[in-house]
C-alpha cells in the first residue's frame, strides 16, 4: 500500500507540474491579456470607481443579493490571502529567483481583466431563490448562458474536489505549520489542534454566506494590516535598500544577460504558477462570492472583483516578495533548510528578531483559516448545482471533518490532486470568459454610457 501511494503521489506530481507549466501560462495569461484587451484596459479605468464600490457610496439595501460589495470582496479574499502569499512567494524565489515576482505582477495584471468578466457574468447569470439566497458562479453561467450545462457539471465537479484539497486539509495543515513556528511542541498536538480548528470552522460555515462573510469582513482586514504592517516596518528599516530590491526584481525577469536565458524561463514559469496559485485569477472560484453581491448591476461587482488580485499579489505578495530580497535569502546566500513559509519567516526574523517569526506564524494560521471557511462556500455551492439543496448540510458536515484530517496527515498527494483538479476547473471558465467577452464588453460599454449616482 504504501509502494502504491508512493507511485500516486509521484505519478499526479508529474501531472501537475506539466499543467501548472506552459498549458497553464497560455490558458490564463493569455485569456487575461485577451480580455484586457477586448475591454480597454477595464483595470485601469474602472479602478477608482471600484474604490468607491467598496467604500458602500453606491450600496442600496434593496437591490437582490446576500452580502455587501465589501463583504462579498472581503469573502473572496479570504479564500486567495493565503498560504500563496507567504509560502508561494518564498517558493517562487527559490525556484525562479526575484525575477519571477515581476511575472507575478504580470499575471495579476491581465487576472484583474478575467476576474472582473467571470464576476460581471456570475451576477448576470445568477439564481435568486425564493428565500433570497443566492445560487451563482461559472457553473450557471455555462449552463444559462451558453446552454453547455455539461460542461458547468465538470465545472462543479472539480470545484468540489478542490475545495477538499487546497481550500481545506492543504490549508489546515498550514494552520499547524504556522503555530509550530511559535511553538515547536505543538506537532505532538496535531490532532487535538485540528478537532478545535474542525469546531470553530463549523460554527462558522454552518451559518453559510452571510456568516461566512461577515467573518471574512473582519479577519480579512486585522490578518492584512498587521501582516502589511509588519512587512512595511521592514521596509522602513531596510528604506535605501528598497530601490535596488526593485531594479533586482526586473532586471532577473527580464534581462537574459544578468539572469541566463533559462534563468528568465524559470521566473516566467515559476511567477505565473505561483501568481495565480495566489489570486486564483481565471479559475473560477471567486465569481461564487461575488455572485451573493447585493447588487443589480453586474459590472459593479465584476469592478469590485478585479481589486482582489490587485490587493492580493500586488500589494501582500510584493511586500513578502522584498523583505525577501532585501534580507538576501535567495540565490546562493538562502539558508539551505529554509524554503517555502520558513523561507519567509527567516527573511522577516532577520529585521524584527523573533517578532518577525510570529507574525509570519499568526500570518500563515490566520490566512489558512480564512480560506478554510470561504473554501466551503465554493465547495457547497457546487454541491448544490450537482446534487441539490439536500446535498449542502451533508457536504458541510464532511467538509468539517476533513479539517480533522488535514491537520493531522502529511499531504503531497492531496496537493497535487488539489492542483489538478484546480486547473481542469479553470478550462470552463476560461472558455465562457472568451465566448461571452463581448456581452461583457456590451454590459460595460452600457454602464459607464449612464450617469452612476452616489447613495452617499
Amino acid at each position: 500500500m504504501d509502494t502504491w501511494l508512493t507511485d500516486l503521489t509521484s505519478l499526479t506530481g508529474t501531472i501537475a507540474g506539466e499543467l501548472w507549466g506552459i498549458p497553464a501560462i497560455v490558458l490564463l495569461v493569455g485569456t487575461g491579456l485577451y480580455l484586457t484587451l477586448r475591454l480597454r484596459f477595464i483595470q485601469l479605468r474602472g479602478f477608482k470607481h471600484a474604490i468607491d464600490l467598496v467604500r458602500g457610496k453606491y450600496d442600496r439595501p434593496d437591490d437582490e443579493g446576500e452580502v455587501s460589495h465589501f463583504q462579498a470582496l472581503s469573502t473572496a479574499l479570504s479564500a486567495t490571502v493565503g498560504t500563496g502569499n507567504i509560502a508561494g512567494v518564498a517558493t517562487a524565489i527559490t525556484l525562479g529567483g526575484p525575477g519571477a515576482v515581476f511575472w507575478m505582477w504580470i499575471t495579476a495584471l491581465v487576472g484583474m481583466a478575467s476576474k472582473y468578466t467571470s464576476c460581471t457574468l456570475a451576477v448576470k447569470f445568477r439564481i435568486v431563490h425564493e428565500d433570497g439566497s443566492i445560487s451563482g458562479g461559472p457553473m450557471y453561467t455555462l449552463a444559462r448562458a451558453l446552454n453547455l450545462k455539461w460542461l458547468g457539471v465538470l465545472f462543479a465537479l472539480f470545484t468540489l474536489i478542490a475545495s477538499f484539497g487546497i481550500g481545506n486539509m492543504v490549508q489546515a495543515n498550514s494552520v499547524t505549520d504556522g503555530l509550530r513556528y511559535i511553538f515547536p511542541q505543538v506537532d505532538d498536538y496535531r490532532l487535538g489542534i485540528g478537532v478545535v480548528m474542525a469546531i470553530l470552522v463549523g460554527l462558522v460555515i454552518i451559518g453559510g454566506i452571510r456568516r461566512i462573510a461577515k467573518v471574512a469582513s473582519r479577519i480579512v482586514p486585522f490578518m492584512a494590516i498587521v501582516y502589511c504592517g509588519a512587512a512595511l516596518v521592514v521596509l522602513i528599516l531596510n528604506a535605501s535598500a528598497v530601490p535596488e530590491a526593485f531594479v533586482t526584481i526586473i532586471n532577473l525577469a527580464l534581462n537574459p544577460t544578468a539572469a541566463g536565458g533559462a534563468a528568465v524561463g524559470a521566473a516566467i514559469q515559476y511567477g505565473v504558477a505561483r501568481g495565480v496559485f495566489s489570486n486564483e485569477a481565471g479559475l473560477g472560484s471567486a465569481p461564487m462570492a461575488h455572485a451573493a453581491a447585493k447588487t443589480n448591476e453586474p459590472v459593479r461587482e465584476g469592478l469590485v472583483a478585479m481589486l482582489g488580485p490587485f490587493i492580493d499579489t500586488i500589494i501582500i505578495c510584493t511586500m513578502t516578495a522584498l523583505v525577501i530580497v532585501i534580507a538576501g535569502a535567495w540565490g546562493e546566500a538562502r539558508p539551505e533548510a529554509y524554503s517555502g513559509a520558513a523561507l519567509s519567516a527567516y527573511a522577516f526574523e532577520q529585521s524584527l528578531g523573533q517578532f518577525g517569526a510570529w507574525v509570519v506564524g499568526f500570518g500563515l494560521m490566520f490566512f489558512a483559516f480564512s480560506t478554510i471557511i470561504a473554501w466551503s462556500y465554493y465547495g457547497d455551492r457546487s454541491a448544490e448545482f450537482l446534487f441539490g439543496e439536500r446535498a449542502v448540510l451533508p457536504y458541510r458536515m464532511v467538509y468539517t471533518v476533513l479539517v480533522v484530517v488535514g491537520a493531522w496527515v502529511p499531504l503531497n498527494l492531496v496537493w497535487n490532486i488539489a492542483d489538478i483538479t484546480n486547473i481542469l476547473m479553470a478550462v470552463p471558465n476560461l472558455i465562457s470568459l472568451i465566448l461571452l467577452a463581448g456581452l461583457v464588453k456590451r454590459l460595460s460599454d452600457d454602464y459607464f454610457a449612464r450617469p452612476q449616482t452616489p447613495v452617499r
